[in-house]
């Protein structure tokens, strides 16, 4: 699944006043790749995913996936909250897309056993109100990726997390992109878990220009290459951008 955007603009129009929010962007992210989505607050970085969505429209531009216009229900989206319906079971949720994609084929079993994988088999009768963050974050995971969608957009999903458990999930979250080799676009605000987890990193600019950065860490990833000299050197790199450069 390659997504491509070519030269999209959007402002957020409100009675008469007009907030240019991107302009002219481009970028490209190939099957199977983990890109991930940086940059300060109000660079755009959430509107964009919207825009991919289709829960929004560009103004100027184009939004393909392999190279057709993408359309609503076209991929995958984990929002920073994870949203589950209190009232619902933990496997009721999960079951959510089957009920509403008619011909998306999802048993019982098959979500039970995704749950197994996750380590939640024994809550699936459970409220989310009895899961702590992480396991909820699980189980929000899992409502996008059985949607059976090739593309992933995850938004901040760890940011809520104490270290050690945004730690233990971003380990989760790769095992389980590289065995499923799903094309993922991932927005956080934390630059050691982007060098962590990216094979590319795309830096928004306040100015609205995009710089495109690959990550030079081998794969698979593991949680003791967060004290890498590249990792580290990258990270602080991605600082000193973030903080210095001209807007």
């Amino acid at each position: 699944m390659t997504l491509e955007l070519k030269n999209i603009s959007y402002s957020y129009k409100k009675e008469e006043l007009e907030n240019s929010i991107i302009t002219n962007l481009s970028f490209k992210v190939n099957q199977g790749e983990f890109v991930s989505l940086i940059g300060r607050s109000g660079t755009g970085k959430s509107t964009l995913l919207k825009l991919i969505t289709g829960l929004i429209k560009q103004d100027k531009g184009e939004i393909l996936i392999n190279n057709k216009s993408i359309t609503l229900g076209d991929v995958g989206y984990m929002p920073q909250r994870d949203l589950l319906l209190p009232w619902r079971t933990i496997i009721e949720n999960i079951m959510i897309s089957a009920e509403i994609q008619k011909n998306l084929q999802l048993s019982k079993e098959e979500a039970r056993t995704w749950l197994e994988r996750v380590g939640l088999q024994e809550y699936e009768n459970a409220l989310p109100k009895q899961l702590s963050g992480g396991m909820r974050q699980r189980v929000s995971f899992l409502r996008a990726l059985l949607t059976g969608k090739e593309l992933l957009l995850l938004d901040e999903p760890f940011g809520a997390l104490d270290s050690l458990t945004k730690k233990e999930m971003q380990a989760w979250l790769l095992s389980i992109w590289q065995d499923l080799n799903k094309t993922v676009l991932f927005i956080t605000h934390d630059l050691e878990e982007a060098c962590f987890l990216s094979d590319r990193i795309l830096l928004l600019y306040p100015n609205k220009k995009i710089e495109d950065i690959t990550v030079h860490l081998n794969r698979p990833r593991e949680i003791s290459m967060l004290h890498n000299h590249e990792l580290i050197t990258l990270r602080q790199s991605l600082e000193k951008k973030i903080a210095y450069e001209k807007i």
